[in-house]
């Protein structure tokens, strides 16, 4: 019989259900984890609806250790880093009560190994040298936050370059302080890479994500939750979430009017949870609908012409991407939205991408615009180059796969 060793895995966010970009990739490490590892688990609660969830991440898990986050307090809480000189990122995700169970847990447990999911999680390990040390970036936070600060006015354009420039040096740290630092694509290791020359370039690894192809199938039965009549460009994901916000607004001001003016039966479906104000009043816009919450994403995908991605900021892998995809849908994608995906290989620093005819990329929206009626027009071909993009996602997205290069990082 194998003995299971312990390890130790800190989340910024409790990782079920994994029902936006950073849990997908926690869950499904949570759960390839746990087949080869006593998990102990210490994480953040910031929804009050994710407690009722503590039960089903239990089922992986040694022991759990859930710490409450109030967004609001925490955010305030954040602004000591402006007097300490930290990135705001470290006091946000602070917290006595998961500091001392990560302490008695090393001592107690005999941890030798503990992996930390995203940046801000490695303050827990800091002080715990003896333990190899795995950390999992997923993405360079601090390249996002210099996007961020693009076009902001002034304090907070201020206020994301500074975060910026003391992320980078935290991760630095960090970077050099543990055994490895994990990135989700080859295109942000190799950014990291450039940002931290110092850190050994075999260090600095990429471990893809994957997609539950099983659950985005598109050879099920969904009910049709569009009315009848109705042609639909749909876009999914979190719609609090900044660069989705900043990705419809653009689309349904920007390029959605001339789609719907050369064919009017066509609507934008916006679907996904907590829409903010900015979202909810693109529902006014002809042809445009905003759902908020939806009980199963699936079946806005399964009955819509295809998806679409146009986002302007975007780090990492859109998963959002992926699982229109693996449900068997074209994809038209900005190129911001397809920068880490691909199956990438460095030639002369670049990246030459194996890409599948099924997704369209343009970055203007008369470009944009185009390609969407051509998708329109050539129904079949429309839905040929859908069923080439699920079987390209089975080649190049299988979680288990992946995730095997993370078990060998961290033995």
């Amino acid at each position: 019989m194998t003995v299971m060793h312990d390890l130790l895995l800190l989340t910024h966010r409790i990782p079920f259900p994994p029902n936006k970009g950073d849990k997908v990739r926690s869950f499904h490490l949570l759960r390839h984890l746990a087949q080869h590892y006593r998990v102990w688990l210490g994480t953040f609660v910031d929804d009050p609806d994710d407690w009722r969830q503590v039960g089903e991440v239990r089922r992986f898990c040694a022991n759990v250790y859930c710490a409450p986050l109030n967004p609001r307090r925490a955010r305030l809480w954040s602004l000591r880093g402006l007097a300490t000189g930290e990135p705001l990122t470290l006091p946000y995700y602070r917290h006595a009560g998961l500091q001392a169970w990560v302490n008695r847990v090393v001592a107690d447990q005999r941890i030798e190994r503990a992996l930390a999911f995203s940046s801000a999680m490695a303050q827990y390990l800091r002080n715990h040298a003896a333990l190899r040390r795995v950390m999992d970036f997923v993405d360079v936070d601090s390249a996002k936050w210099a996007q961020y600060a693009d076009g902001k006015p002034w304090p907070l354009n201020w206020i994301y370059r500074r975060e910026s420039e003391r992320l980078l040096s935290f991760e630095q740290t960090v970077a050099r302080e543990f055994a490895a630092s994990v990135f989700v694509t080859a295109e942000e290791a190799a950014l990291f890479r450039r940002l931290a020359p110092d850190v050994p370039v075999e260090r600095v690894i990429a471990v893809a994500n994957g997609v539950d192809t099983d659950y985005f199938n598109p050879d099920r039965e969904y009910p049709n939750p569009y009315p009848a009549g109705e042609r639909v460009l749909v876009f999914t994901g979190a719609m609090d979430y900044w660069a989705n916000v900043d990705a419809v607004d653009w689309f349904a001001r920007t390029v959605f009017p001339d789609i719907y003016r050369a064919a009017p039966d066509i609507r934008f479906y916006i679907v996904g949870a907590r829409p903010t104000a900015a979202v909810q009043q693109l529902a006014i816009l002809p042809g445009v609908t905003v759902t908020g919450t939806v009980p199963d994403v699936r079946p806005y995908l399964a009955h819509a012409e295809f998806s679409v991605a146009p986002l302007r900021i975007a780090r990492g892998v859109q998963n959002k991407v992926l699982e229109a995809m693996a449900m068997g849908k074209p994809v038209l994608a900005t190129s911001a939205a397809m920068e880490g995906i691909g199956p990438s290989q460095p030639i002369d620093s670049r990246f030459e991408k194996e890409m599948p005819e099924g997704v369209g990329v343009a970055d203007q929206p008369e470009k944009l615009a185009q390609q969407a009626l051509a998708l329109l027009t050539d129904r079949v071909g429309t839905r040929q180059r859908g069923c080439g993009n699920r079987e390209w996602v089975l080649r190049h997205y299988d979680w288990d796969r992946n995730l095997g290069r993370m078990l060998a990082v961290l033995a």
